[in-house]
């Protein structure tokens, strides 16, 4: 598996993010998606990798600066066919090494309570995270969990 920086430039991408955003308005009530779309993803304080098998994509990732010590992961997300083979895991850890070379103290999340993100939660908590309140811009919402890891 390659994992690289992207340029959220090709037709895989930008397909994987589609669904991505799709999928989060057929399960997440308005006003509780968080996923950001492509144009958002390009800010300049976003950091988006993917993670490759030859020229086919395997998943997503991302790191927003929330500020000189901290991030947030932003649109993790593994093709459907590839899920349950570590892809979300390699990338998490990707991440995490990220936020760890920047130096930040802690790392965030947002992702949805409801039982279709059980394997992201499980996930983030095998990786050491913990729930807590909203962070950043987020305001409490039954709809969101908050996690966090300290570096």
């Amino acid at each position: 598996m390659d994992i690289r920086e992207d340029d959220l430039t090709g037709d895989a991408i930008i397909n994987l993010l589609q669904e991505h955003l799709e999928n989060m308005h057929e399960i997440t009530p308005p006003g509780s998606i968080h996923a950001l779309d492509l144009d958002a993803l390009r800010s300049p304080n976003i950091t988006f990798w993917t993670a490759w098998d030859g020229d086919e994509l395997l998943g997503c990732g991302a790191l927003k600066e929330l500020d000189s010590r901290s991030g947030e992961i932003k649109s993790m997300r593994t093709v459907t066919r590839h899920r349950r083979r570590g892809i979300a895991s390699k990338i998490l850890e990707h991440i995490i090494k990220e936020a760890e070379q920047r130096a930040y103290e802690s790392l965030n999340l947002e992702t949805g309570a409801f039982p279709e993100f059980a394997p992201a939660r499980a996930l983030y908590t095998r990786y050491g995270f913990e729930y807590r309140g909203p962070f950043a811009d987020y305001t409490n919402d039954p709809n969101s969990v908050f996690m966090t890891k300290t570096l």
